[in-house]
């Protein structure tokens, strides 16, 4: 195999699967440099899942939502912003507090 970041990118995510997501997330972040992926959806598609997976649920939505302003396809696009609001629904700051009367 010819290396190149997108290889490097899906090393990262084999990482993840065999060690852990802060391992994956380790690679993933030394490719936020990599001039060629700037403009890739899945760099911050997979840099978002990472996160939510160790509970960075806000820097996991701002991931995904940067990673849908960057695909074309519609249905991704939608996918993202789903994972997106999960990630707002699901944060700890905004839930209210343990024992709080729900209207």
């Amino acid at each position: 195999m010819t290396p190149s970041p997108i290889i490097e990118l899906n090393r990262a995510v084999a990482v993840s699967m065999a060690s852990g997501p802060a391992a994956g997330l380790e690679l993933v972040d030394e490719l936020l440099s990599e001039r060629s992926l700037q403009g890739y959806h899945l760099l911050p598609s997979v840099r978002g899942d990472l996160l939510a997976k160790l509970g960075r649920l806000e820097e996991a939505r701002t991931e995904f939502e940067r990673a849908a302003s960057l695909t074309k396809n519609a249905r991704e696009r939608a996918l993202l912003l789903e994972r997106a609001a999960k990630c707002a629904t699901d944060s700890p700051a905004l839930r209210p507090p343990q024992g709080a009367a729900r209207s």
